[in-house]
């Protein structure tokens, strides 16, 4: 399949990857064409601006998570908009470690055989750009760099300047961006703000978008995406009947979703019912329920006052129906969450309690699933975590259904708290990595 696709990467972090992206996909948009979003690596936050912008719900590609062949299948079956357009993580050539590219911007790149535009921040720099732009064409055999953009130019002298020092390499120069402090975006869910302030971020949003797409060369952007190899082709995939309900918490506590998870539950035949835990009393009639990740802290006091709904969940469980939480579902599931020098009452279900700390827990994890449960026989798994929390008071006697080799999980190298047929952890799985998703549909057939 020939797919027109682009991939958006960086020298490093922070160097304007996400706006400069969705900045293309407005402009693509605005020339009429369509545009699916796609994300490196295992993030919740940036596909949210991505979706935002393009009107397609963002997917993730990451090696790790999902392995070579599964990444290729998912770029493939859901690139069916005119234009792919991928932004990349962190710095180019950033990955698992330091010794090879594996999980890299650079690695999905090569898996893809997409072009790239590599980001550049020109700030403090002039001649010595074109010393960093040669580092990365030239550190990898095949770096598939295709163009550059020069970001945070301070004056037209120094953009002169910075063109005339990247003259010599030969990649086109796609775009020029000034600087400008107002172009930056806060690292924000869109799906936990406010509703009363969402149409205002998406407005500033859509204003910087359409601001630094201004400064970039659309003809030559379409020129790339266009000058692409064939991809393998991919069978479609045949929905099962529905035989069972699945309750997925969605609300801004909870929405940290890989999208693909929610449509593997469908494909292999759930009914998804989605139901918020601050505003609902109860959960819909169902086979099992799905908590996912979020800042439920950020939202503590109304989800600790929504009585009725802790106690749905509380006997929902005690009665056998079978729960899945990740990260933030797990705080919740807690005796209580502990914030800015407050105390949330949570579920209870587990007797445990959450704090919050300052410190980052950002992994990949590699473990075993030890015991038959929910998702999975004893198995080795690869997922990921991402939180600013901690659970303390925890039992003795705790049962937990992971066993860590890479990552820290609840408590030493422990993840997967079990109770009942419940399964919470802050490992984030990506259920097409393995039969995740069937599985939650075979055990929750056989134990509702």
């Amino acid at each position: 399949m020939t797919i027109p696709r682009l991939l958006i990467s960086g020298s490093t972090s922070g160097v304007g990857k996400t706006s400069i992206t969705s900045a293309i996909i407005y402009g693509l948009k605005k020339r009429g064409y369509t545009v699916q979003p796609f994300k490196v690596g295992p993030d919740y936050i940036d596909p949210s601006y991505l979706t935002s912008i393009s009107h397609n719900d963002a997917k993730n590609l990451d090696v790790w998570l999902m392995g070579k062949k599964e990444l290729v299948k998912t770029f493939v079956k859901s690139s069916t908009s005119d234009i792919s357009i991928i932004e990349g993580v962190m710095g180019y050539y950033d990955g698992f470690g330091g010794k090879t590219n594996y999980a890299s911007t650079h690695h999905v790149a090569t898996l893809l055989k997409v072009p790239v535009i590599l980001i550049l921040d020109a700030s403090k720099t002039s001649r010595s750009i074109a010393a960093t732009a040669l580092g990365f064409t030239k550190f990898h055999r095949n770096s598939r760099i295709s163009g550059i953009i020069l970001n945070k130019i301070g004056s037209k002298k120094h953009e002169t300047l910075c063109r005339h020092a990247l003259e010599n390499l030969n990649i086109p120069i796609i775009g020029s961006i000034p600087k400008n402090p107002e172009n930056t975006l806060e690292s924000r869910h869109l799906g936990l703000v406010p509703v009363r302030e969402q149409k205002k971020l998406e407005q500033k949003f859509k204003q910087i978008s359409q601001t630094i797409a201004d400064h970039i060369d659309f003809e030559k952007i379409i020129e790339i995406c266009k000058h692409v190899v064939p991809l393998p082709k991919i069978k479609s995939e045949k929905l099962k009947k529905p035989d069972i309900s699945i309750a997925v918490a969605l609300d801004s506590s909870f929405n940290f979703y890989y999208h693909d998870n929610i449509q593997a539950l469908r494909r292999e035949g759930a009914k998804i019912k989605f139901f918020s835990p601050i505003v609902d009393k109860k959960i819909p009639k169902c086979d099992c329920v799905y908590i996912g990740g979020g800042f439920p802290e950020i939202l503590g006091k109304k989800l600790a006052q929504n009585i009725a709904m802790k106690k749905a969940i509380k006997q929902s469980a005690e009665s056998g129906v079978p729960i899945y939480a990740e990260c933030g579902g797990l705080m919740y599931l807690t005796n209580s969450i502990s914030h800015n020098k407050e105390k949330y009452k949570m579920v209870g279900l587990f007797d445990a309690d959450t704090e919050m700390t300052r410190k980052m827990i950002l992994n990949y994890t590699q473990g075993k699933i030890n015991s038959n449960c929910l998702i999975s026989t004893p198995r080795n798994f690869h997922a990921h975590e991402f939180h600013y929390s901690k659970i303390t008071n925890i039992p003795k006697d705790a049962k937990f259904l992971y066993d860590l080799d890479i990552g820290e999980g609840i408590f030493s190298k422990k993840d997967g708290f079990s109770e009942y047929n419940v399964v919470a952890s802050y490992s984030h799985l990506y259920f097409d990595s393995a039969k995740f998703a069937s599985n939650i549909i075979k055990n929750s057939k056989n134990l509702s």
